[in-house]
């Protein structure tokens, strides 16, 4: 044991600096400089996924491709009492949709597969008949209803459940006699009193005396199923796995799998516990929030660029926080050391604000511009089908007028097609009546509206409309340019309150606004 902690420990550490935490300068990648970085996003598909599982594995992407490394999407379905139908299929269609596609995983395939663990049994089971012949592991055939009394003792006198190793030291008779009874125990692994310590890449010097708190752990389950424990190791070898980025719920097992990798004769892989994504008031994120599933986002309209802001920008790895970072943004300025051991509040509130901020940079570039023109299109066709009355409010330039007018107003697409927004696609209804309740100089208003267009033809900008009709209300004795103002969006808009008229005129065209006016003169 003094030789394996020698040859784990830096030269002059001291025990008492288990669990602080290295300085930045101090954080070693790897012993081997040159293997290829190969880290793992490995969710179970128990349900769909969510905001702390998207920052687990934007932390595996970006680390990967900061070191030209390969990023693996491997799916822990070993529970199969809890798997939810189409969970696994979300997981990649949601990491693909936020643009952090794996190398390698169930859809694509690859070298190390197959990538779910249902279909690797027979590797857990080799490895468990290998820690049997070593006596590093042993059979256990304790009924559930005896562990069951077991955790209820311990709960009733307020300790912490734990196994209370009675299968450990059966005689080879023994074992024989049992398995002629119950071929198909489940398989412990046996604890050691000492375990390593290892050095974490975010909590440096660590250990946990795992022996001391918990009875040895089930590795196979009697209908042949792995546990966590040994499945993890397993596929974290064979899939040559190099840096282990998961929570930070995970640390305390970590010297507990170290001892699996020393038992099975195996190099392990460094490790990195990333901390938790909490709500604002620091309470768990829960699978019960139905507002922290990525496909809540997608739906209502939320761009993934603004998620992957919003889930970096709360927590540490930069040298600082700013709103506005790119995926590649992100990769070039990731550095693993500056992560530190704090807890990431996450402040949703502040989430449509990343999104108008991304929103509005798409909408600048022209390659991802024509995508959100064909987005709001279909948007407008869900929303008003057969209400659209013209359907050249469909044509692309003009979806792309909207949108160029109104970036940097909305945080989403779908604002455009809510009612505020609804008269850019449908003529609204508005009576005489209700205009005359404004102004009684109705006609004489929308004569001069229809003259200004008659005179400026399409040559008018927004800025020198907004200044002609400044210029239309003098001379109106009696009514006040904020109320012709009101007036002239009311006849175009069919509401009280809304963008400048002179924006509004802009987006609707010359065409239709003067379909508009006249046909308040005419009612």
């Amino acid at each position: 044991m003094a030789t394996l902690w020698k040859r784990l420990l830096p030269p002059g550490f001291s025990p008492a600096a288990w669990g602080r935490p290295l300085g930045r300068r101090e954080v070693s990648l790897g012993a081997d400089p040159g293997a290829a970085v190969r880290v793992r996003f490995a969710p179970s598909p128990t349900g769909f996924l969510h905001l702390g599982g998207l920052r687990t594995a934007l932390y595996n992407y970006i680390f990967a491709k900061k070191h030209q490394g390969r990023f693996i999407l491997r799916l822990e379905d070993t529970d199969q009492t809890r798997l939810v139908p189409g969970a696994a299929d979300n997981i990649e269609d949601m990491l693909e949709w936020a643009g952090i596609s794996p190398d390698e995983s169930p859809r694509q395939g690859g070298p190390a597969g197959p990538y779910q663990q249902s279909q690797r049994l027979q590797l857990y089971a080799q490895a468990a008949e290998a820690l049997l012949k070593t006596g590093a592991a042993y059979r256990c055939f304790c009924s559930p209803q005896r562990l069951e009394l077991l955790k209820k003792e311990a709960l009733r006198n307020r300790q912490t459940p734990r196994y209370d190793n009675r299968c450990r030291d059966l005689s080879q008779g023994q074992v024989a006699q049992k398995l002629a009874k119950d071929p198909t125990p489940a398989i412990r692994f046996r604890l050691e009193e000492e375990a390593p310590a290892f050095q974490d890449l975010v909590y440096g010097w660590t250990r946990h005396e795992v022996a001391s708190v918990e009875g040895d752990p089930v590795i196979l389950k009697s209908d042949g199923f792995p546990t966590y424990h040994l499945a993890c190791v397993v596929d974290d070898h064979h899939m040559g796995i190099s840096h282990v980025l998961r929570g930070s719920e995970w640390l305390v097992s970590t010297s507990k799998h170290l001892l699996l990798y020393r038992a099975l004769g195996w190099q392990p892989p460094r490790f990195a516990h990333l901390p938790l994504l909490l709500n604002k008031d620091g309470s768990k994120l829960s699978k019960r929030q139905g507002d922290i599933f990525l496909e809540h986002f997608a739906a209502v309209g939320f761009l993934p660029e603004a998620l992957l802001d919003i889930i970096t920008n709360c927590g540490s790895g930069f040298a600082e926080n700013q709103m506005g970072r790119t995926l590649p943004e992100l990769i070039a300025q990731f550095d693993l050391s500056r992560v530190t051991c704090h807890s990431a509040l996450l402040e949703l509130e502040k989430l449509p604000e990343f999104n108008r901020l991304h929103l509005r940079r798409l909408v600048s570039d022209e390659t991802h511009r024509r995508q959100l023109v064909g987005k709001l299109q279909a948007l407008v066709e869900e929303a008003f089908g057969s209400q659209l009355q013209n359907r050249h409010v469909l044509e692309p330039a003009y979806v792309e007028r909207i949108i160029l007018l109104r970036q940097g107003h909305i945080c989403r697409l779908q604002e455009l097609v809510s009612p505020t927004y609804s008269y850019l696609w449908t003529r609204p209804a508005v009576g005489r009546a209700q205009l005359g309740a404004i102004s009684e100089k109705v006609d004489t208003i929308a004569k001069r509206v229809l003259g200004l267009l008659e005179r400026s033809g399409t040559s008018l900008t927004q800025d020198v409309l907004s200044g002609e009709l400044k210029k239309l209300s003098e001379g109106l004795e009696g009514t006040k340019y904020s109320n012709v103002m009101k007036l002239l969006r009311v006849a175009l808009s069919g509401r009280p309150q809304g963008p400048p008229v002179a924006e509004m005129m802009m987006s609707l065209g010359p065409e239709e606004v003067r379909e508009r006016i006249q046909s308040v003169l005419s009612s």
